[in-house]
């Protein structure tokens, strides 16, 4: 395959430089890439194809000569290129207009609609409430309408799974359950998690609805911790996991609460509008080994990891439910950089640590 402008794409490095290439460009201000930008774009590029490469310098490749190199990519793969462009400019605030028109026109070039590239554009007009339903059309509500509530042990109506503190006896009694499990299973491991931290248990008041309780499941199974870093990680892979791409709007979603202040309550967070936590390039290879992981069980599963029946495997040991799922272990540059895990003491918020300290105080 030849490229527009002459150059070649006949290998999986040559297809990488290109698509950076696009990307890089799509979402270059004026000025051009930020430095958040150029350090998040290449910890994501370099996770998910292997290759390394330098966005900082790149030469510009435009949306038709972009789609022209991907034509023959399937649908998907090209969705994913756009998300990637969604993801580089969320992480600009304010997002520039041209950015977010560019970015559409990229999307359009590759044949792909997308909302979030829509959402992305309501950011850049500010119309932020208008961007937060675009998210919740974007994903969560199609989550909720194919959820099984025998799955999730719960006798609440799914139209108000996104509650918090409503009372449910079914759930609350096979949570409890878990703290009877051999240490080491899943459900234990779940429990041990909620009890160190002061947890309220799903379907008690003030805990978890049962949908929202699966993703602790993949905080134990992906060992990532639950302060909101942790939480960025086990979205970002839950996101990546998930075969449609709608997943996305988990990362999106995450993104906006805690990465740039674009969404100030989603229902189930809330978080800091002042706090940025996307400006550390720790966090941009802590999310890109975390989208690296999602890609390879999605690859391996296909099925979006929120509707897994946990509790079936609840009595099973840890380590062979993340084997049964093939789910890979954090990778060297995630590691290096200090991605705690879901039992570590760095991974609890200052509120989750003090009441760590408090039971080891007591016991």
């Amino acid at each position: 395959m030849q490229t527009g402008d002459g150059g070649s794409a006949g290998t999986e490095a040559d297809e990488a430089l290109i698509i950076a290439r696009g990307i890089a460009t799509a979402v270059a201000s004026e000025d051009g890439l930020t430095t958040i930008q150029v350090s998040l774009l290449e910890a994501v590029h370099a996770a998910l194809t292997g290759v390394d490469i330098d966005f900082s310098g790149l030469e510009p490749l435009g949306p038709e000569a972009l789609a022209q190199q991907l034509e023959q990519k399937p649908s998907a793969f090209r969705h994913r290129v756009v998300q990637d462009m969604v993801l580089g400019e969320l992480v600009l605030r304010p997002i520039p207009s041209e950015v977010a028109r560019r970015v559409e026109a990229y999307a359009q070039a590759l044949g792909i609609d997308d909302r979030f590239v829509r959402v992305a554009r309501r950011y850049a007009q500010g119309a932020f409430g208008l961007a937060w339903l675009d998210l919740q059309r974007s994903g969560f509500a199609e989550h909720w309408e194919r959820a099984r509530m025998d799955q999730l042990k719960t006798s609440v109506k799914l139209e108000h799974q996104l509650a918090a503190g409503v009372e449910d006896p079914v759930l609350a009694d096979a949570w409890m359950g878990f703290a009877e499990l051999a240490p080491g299973t899943l459900g234990r491991s779940v429990w041990d998690m909620y009890r160190s931290r002061g947890f309220g248990l799903p379907g008690s008041i003030g805990g978890a609805s049962a949908y929202l309780a699966q993703h602790d499941f993949v905080h134990v199974i992906a060992d990532y911790g639950t302060n909101l870093n942790g939480e960025l990680e086990v979205f970002a892979l839950i996101g990546r996991a998930d075969p449609d791409p709608k997943g996305f709007a988990w990362l999106a979603t995450l993104i906006g609460l805690f990465g740039t202040g674009y969404v100030a309550d989603a229902g189930f967070f809330s978080g800091d509008l002042q706090e940025r936590r996307l400006d550390s390039t720790e966090m941009h290879v802590r999310i890109a080994d975390a989208l690296r992981r999602g890609r390879n069980l999605c690859d391996r599963l296909g099925v979006d990891l929120l509707e897994l029946d946990y509790h079936e495997l609840a009595t099973r040991p840890v380590a062979e439910v993340r084997a049964e799922l093939g789910t890979d272990p954090k990778g060297a540059p995630a590691t290096v950089v200090g991605s705690p895990g879901v039992f570590d003491r760095a991974g609890m918020s200052r509120i989750q640590q003090a009441h760590a300290a408090s039971l080891e105080q007591g016991a």
